[in-house]
Formats: structure tokens, sequence, C-alpha cells
């Protein structure tokens, strides 16, 4: 069972001494980049000043080649950051998870979830996705996975062509320990996907999800259908599963996550969570000061979902 762990005892434990100990790590590790920075300058600003002078090509492209040569000295002189902000993070996230009972893997691959979120378009159109921040284990009596994702479309042409950030933040699945009699989707009701004829003419009756077609359900409450949509293909079900309280605890989750645009899937035996937000579990920083907040914040992530679990068990006919 997932509750929220006590901070002052998990920062006085293990985890505290981890990160006591990374403060001159991170302190270290700020000198290094800053010493990286200063050879990059004094080894390559001389090098490009001659090169801008005595080679022989147009001026955008010499500007064009100065830029990667800068972004390139920029990456190799933070690395030391990067590595530093990386390990206090799987720290701080492995502390939590062991305090939690459950497990933690920074990198891994994209499943069935993903793939289901995609297919119900749970996420935007994209080219190219990452994942990482993997989470697992029982969450009220419910087998969960949540990971991060990160998806990407290109956008404009020829030398506007560019890679523009389309979604991140969490995927979530949880196991109901039974299978559903329908699918069920619940998402924001601005999604201009289900308006039809451009918007004017109300929302569409049905959508298609790779065979899979859903029909729009009218909810009781008016206020629900101003902020939410549920399509369905079993009408009876969708009106059971989403009641105003499970509303309640997507957004309570949603603003745990410092997110928007929650949105959920009831498909099979899986209901699969997406949660727009901003870098998700990234409690390594290189402000010692800070390190106490983002536990809290990782914690209070993990007891909103032990709250819309607890409101799954209660639904699904299981034992609080």
């Amino acid at each position: 069972m997932v509750t929220m762990p006590d901070i002052d005892r998990l920062m006085s434990g293990e985890l505290g001494q981890f990160l006591h100990e990374q403060r001159d790590a991170r302190e270290v590790a700020k000198k290094a980049a800053w010493d990286r920075g200063w050879k990059a300058a004094m080894v390559l600003g001389p090098l490009m000043v001659f090169a801008f002078i005595l080679i022989p090509v147009e001026f955008p492209l010499k500007l064009y080649g100065a830029g990667f040569i800068c972004v390139g000295a920029y990456g190799w002189a933070t690395g030391p950051i990067r590595e530093a902000k990386k390990r206090v993070k799987i720290g701080i996230n492995e502390g939590i998870a062991d305090a939690l009972g459950l497990t933690y893997e920074h990198d891994g691959d994209e499943g069935r979830e993903f793939e289901l979120a995609k297919q119900f378009k749970l996420l935007p159109t994209h080219s190219r996705s990452s994942v990482e921040d993997f989470w697992s284990g029982d969450l009220e009596g419910h087998d969960f996975l949540l990971h991060e994702a990160h998806c990407e479309a290109r956008r404009g042409s020829g030398k506007n062509r560019r890679w523009v950030t389309v979604f991140r933040g969490a995927i979530i699945r949880i196991a109901s320990g039974r299978d559903f009699y329908g699918t069920t989707l619940v998402r924001r009701a601005r999604s201009s996907e289900s308006k039809s004829w451009f918007g004017l003419g109300g929302r569409k009756d049905s959508l298609n999800f790779k065979g899979d077609r859903l029909q729009a359900i009218d909810m009781v409450h008016p206020d629900f259908d101003d902020a939410f949509e549920v399509w369905s293909n079993d009408p009876t079900e969708a009106k059971y599963l989403v009641d105003p309280l499970y509303v309640e605890r997507l957004l309570a989750m949603e603003n745990a996550f410092d997110g928007d645009d929650i949105c959920s899937l009831f498909v099979e035996g899986d209901i699969v969570v997406a949660v727009r937000g901003g870098d998700m579990f990234e409690g390594g920083t290189m402000n010692p000061a800070s390190d106490r907040f983002m536990v809290e914040k990782c914690a209070q992530q993990f007891a909103s979902m032990g709250m819309l679990a607890k409101r799954i068990n209660r639904q699904l006919g299981f034992k609080d």
C-alpha cells in the first residue's frame, strides 16, 4: 500500500546521508565544469578567430560552423554537472522507491501502456520519443508501472525545419484486476479532434482509433461535460466508471504533477493515465537546499496515485 512517507525520517536516514555526501561531489562537479569551460574558451576562441579570417567560405556558413562548435564545447564543459545531477536524481528516486516498497530504474523501454496511449491519442502525433524514470510495484493492491515520456515532432521546412516537443509528462498503467466490458476514454473537452465540421457543429458522435470506434457519452452533471469528454463502446460501464469522484482524483493527480491535459483510458484489464508536465522526478539539482523539496514533491505524486487507486478499488468492488 502506497502512503505518504515520513519525510523527516527519510531525510534523517540513508537518503539524507547520501544527499549530505553529494554536497561536496556537486561542488567538485561545478569546479570541473568551470575549468572545462575556460579550457574550451582558451583553445577554441583563437581558432575560431583565425578561421573567420582565413577560411574562404561565406559568412553565414562560418556562423553556422561556429555555433555547432560552441554547442559541442558547452556540452563537454557541462558534462560533470549533468553527471552529478543524474547521480543525485537516481539516489533520491531510489530512496523514495525503497521507502514506498516500489522499484525504480532510470532506463527502460516503451511498453504496452505507451502503445495504448498512442493508439487512443492520449499522446499527440509525434515522430520520435524517448522514455525514462521507470517506477513499478504494488499500488493499493494493483500492479502499476509509471514512466516519463518525451515526444517530439518535426516542424517547419528547409533551414527552419526543427524538432519541437509536443508532449513531456508521465504515462501510468494500473492493472485493475479484472477485465472491462468495453473501452472508455476520458479526456479534456477542448480537444480539437472531437469537434465536428471544424468546431462549428458541436461534438462528433464517435471517434475511430485504429478500428476501435468509441461513441460520445453524455454525462449527467453539466459541469463535468464542460471540463471533460467521455468516449466509450459501453455507455453503461462508462457512466459507472467515470463518476465525479474519479474525476476529482484525476484532477488531484494532475495538480500533484504540476501538469495539465490529464486523460485516462479503461481498456481490457488496465487503466492508463497520461498527464502532461515538465521534467518529472528530476530531483537532481546542484542546490542542496532544494533536496528536501524535491523529495516531498515526488512523494506527493505517489500519494495522489494512491488516492486514485483507492477510488478504483471502490468502483470495482475491492476491499479498501
